[in-house]
């Protein structure tokens, strides 16, 4: 038997919890790129979460992310400041990723995971609704 949505929603919403203590967890030991991926991943999560309430998900990052701003941002239901933390967070997550000679630092990943948590602080007071 399938869950409904908002089960969905808090199934997702757990899982950018789990993020965000990932995030906290690898900033503490000196590992700031993998800090830096979990808290993009609590942002993404979060956003997955909102979107599920209105029966949407995608396979890409950025349909998720497309989604969710013209949803959510654009109709100013979440504040549109939260589009600068989307932004900054993936472009994070892509260097960490992606760039062989990326030096994540201490200051970076600790802005990173405050506004992953304020993010998904956000986004769960409106799932919970």
């Amino acid at each position: 038997m399938e869950g409904s949505v908002n089960e969905l929603a808090e199934y997702r919403l757990t899982r950018a919890k789990e993020m965000l203590s990932a995030s906290k967890g690898n900033l503490e030991i000196g590992q700031y790129k993998t800090s830096l991926n979990r808290s993009y991943y609590a942002v993404f999560h979060a956003m997955r979460s909102a979107n599920a309430l209105k029966g949407f998900d995608s396979s890409k990052h950025s349909g998720v992310i497309a989604f969710f701003t013209k949803e959510y941002l654009k109709t100013e239901i979440l504040d549109r400041k939260l589009a600068v933390i989307i932004k900054d967070s993936s472009l994070c997550r892509e260097k960490s990723d992606y760039d062989d000679f990326y030096v994540a630092g201490k200051t970076e990943a600790e802005e990173q995971l405050k506004n992953a948590e304020y993010f998904v602080q956000e986004v769960e007071k409106y799932v919970r609704r």
